[in-house]
């Protein structure tokens, strides 16, 4: 193993720096997708807590079925349907050619819509955690709705939000392997490039799991002080 190590340099013949790249894209394509899914979730959970049915009924299908739908279908259906519905429009307009839907930005939206559907449930119950008195509260003090929500509400919601969005977060970047049945060059895709032309499986696999690892150690750490501070701030409360 020792005298492989070469492979894994900065040098010529070396992959060191193209696993980093890769690992930067893994890093990326999450963050992005995670920031979508905040968005996606955020919607969907306002739905599930909305008065009107018809709200509640498209949130609560949302999340069922992208809960329920093996990921891996997801990224495959948004990437070739969405391909598929660009070339229709394409042909429409007297091209012939197929035309493919960006990696980068289909696997963003991916991660997104299904990590969405995961944290609109995190989001749900960390509202229904926040106490009712801080909506009476807020209606004493005479803040008008939008004021109540950023205020008061969600700055409480985020702190019971913080320690189930880190296990959403963790699902997200495991996910991210998964864009690259698409032909994305991210630290899975990478890995297994090398390992095929150098024929080293052991050592780049091996090496892809520790990066992974630093990755998910770092973040990881980083949403325990957040919820760390988050109960300081409740205790302080």
């Amino acid at each position: 193993m020792m005298d492989k190590l070469h492979l894994l340099g900065f040098g010529d013949g070396g992959w060191g720096m193209s696993l980093l790249g890769a690992a930067t894209m893994t890093l990326l394509l999450s963050l992005l997708g995670f920031a979508l899914g905040a968005l996606f979730g955020g919607l969907a959970a306002a739905g599930r807590l909305s008065k009107r049915r018809s709200a509640r009924g498209l949130a609560e299908a949302y999340g069922i079925v992208f809960r329920g739908v093996p990921d891996l279908l997801t990224i495959y259906l948004f990437y070739y349907g969405g391909s598929v519905a660009l070339t229709a429009i394409a042909h429409q307009m007297g091209s012939q050619d197929f035309i493919g839907l960006p990696t980068l930005a289909t696997g963003i939206l991916a991660i997104g819509i299904i990590s969405g559907a995961y944290q609109s449930e995190v989001y749900r119950g960390a509202y229904l955690a926040v106490d009712p008195g801080q909506f009476d509260a807020s209606k004493a003090l005479a803040l008008s709705r939008t004021q109540m929500l950023y205020l008061v509400i969600l700055p409480q919601l985020l702190r019971h939000a913080v320690a189930g969005l880190s296990n959403v977060w963790q699902l997200v970047l495991k996910d991210s392997a998964l864009i690259s049945v698409i032909g994305l060059v991210e630290l899975m895709r990478q890995t297994q490039i090398g390992a095929g032309s150098t024929r080293e499986p052991f050592l780049f696999y091996l090496t892809a799991a520790f990066l992974y690892f630093v990755i998910a150690g770092i973040t990881g750490q980083a949403f325990r002080l957040a919820e760390a501070r988050a109960f300081r701030g409740i205790r302080e409360r």
